[in-house]
């Protein structure tokens, strides 16, 4: 069973996070009594840092050095210390002025989300464009070009255009297409691939060939590979001291570049659920080239039609706060925005 810290313990394990992330230097009892007038003397200062050592929470780099936490000190700092923390204000009406520009153009705000969460984390950032968990019918148009050839346009929800071309057996003029696309759109809209296909007794001959085309459409873009991911802040990330080591900087560099290994981390180490926010400090043991490094994910969407991950990634030695309140914020603008594309 874990050791409650003390009031005092929680007191000192809080300074000694907050004091290493900004300087990067071990810290010492002395330091901590002469920046913070604790009240107390250094020598029980040195008690309490030595005490929480044994509990795991913290570590020093070599015997005349002061300590550092532990992935197990940071995690404590995440869930019981920092408490809730927002961007400034300023910070929040700039972010959602820079998305409102940009918001008609998903080729432009996948990556702007990666620029501005590095930007704002002070980490590397990453961020995987809205995959629908299904596609679903928005509507067709059946256009007459010449002779028996008819051009099919599918649009799905998101705004994914589709084009095929038909060969009718009869030819059928503009009307007569254009008011079986109007049925169609009537009965389909909103409709996954196979709930079309429970459909297509009900129809017409000619309206169940189309169905049936319109199947094959969203079954292969179903189908399709995971879409892109957008990066941004890597180098800044790997001039941090943590990453001075190869080994190290390995382990940031894979996460980052390596697709089927991002992939691995957020399906085990994010929810599903829209909203979520997942703090991973030093791999927690899973993942032993993620040990220099901290993650804090995000997941965006609308629940039903399209979700996507964030994440910032960093040495352990995280600005935990403020990567937490830019992937929520962020996260929340995005969603909004695929509510938008995705749930007309």
């Amino acid at each position: 069973m874990q050791e409650e810290l003390t009031p005092r313990q929680q007191m000192i394990l809080n300074l000694v996070v907050r004091e290493y992330v900004q300087s990067t230097v071990p810290v010492s009892s002395r330091t901590l009594v002469e920046r913070y007038g604790l009240g107390i003397s250094s020598a029980t200062v040195r008690n309490e840092l030595a005490r929480l050592e044994e509990l795991g929470y913290l570590t020093h780099p070599h015997t005349s050095a002061g300590r550092v936490p532990t992935p197990k000190g940071y995690n404590h700092f995440v869930e019981r210390l920092l408490g809730e923390v927002e961007l400034p204000l300023h910070e929040r009406r700039t972010i959602a002025h820079q998305f409102y520009q940009a918001r008609g153009d998903f080729d432009q705000w996948m990556p702007l989300a990666a620029s501005i969460l590095a930007r704002t984390a002070r980490g590397a950032a990453l961020v995987t464009a809205p995959q629908p968990e299904q596609s679903r019918y928005k509507h067709l148009q059946l256009i007459a070009t010449q002779g028996r050839l008819v051009l099919l346009v599918l649009v799905l929800r998101g705004g994914t255009v589709k084009q095929q071309m038909l060969n009718l057996t009869e030819p059928l003029d503009q009307q007569a297409l254009s008011e079986a696309s109007d049925r169609l759109n009537q009965l389909l809209s909103g409709l996954t691939a196979s709930e079309i296909a429970a459909r297509v007794h009900t129809l017409p001959p000619f309206e169940a060939n189309v169905a049936e085309l319109v199947i094959g459409i969203m079954e292969r873009t179903d189908a399709r590979p995971a879409g892109t991911v957008y990066r941004d802040g890597l180098s800044e990330v790997l001039q941090e001291p943590e990453f001075s080591e190869g080994e190290h900087a390995q382990g940031l560099i894979r996460v980052m570049e390596e697709r089927s290994f991002l992939e691995a981390v957020l399906a085990d180490a994010l929810s599903p659920e829209v909203g979520s926010i997942r703090v991973l400090i030093g791999g927690e043991g899973r993942w032993d080239e993620l040990r220099a490094c901290s993650l804090v994910l995000g997941r965006y969407g609308v629940a039903g039609f399209a979700t996507g991950a964030l994440g910032v990634v960093g040495p352990t030695r995280m600005l935990y706060g403020r990567a937490i309140s830019a992937v929520r914020f962020i996260s929340g603008v995005l969603s909004e925005m695929v509510y938008e594309m995705y749930a007309e």
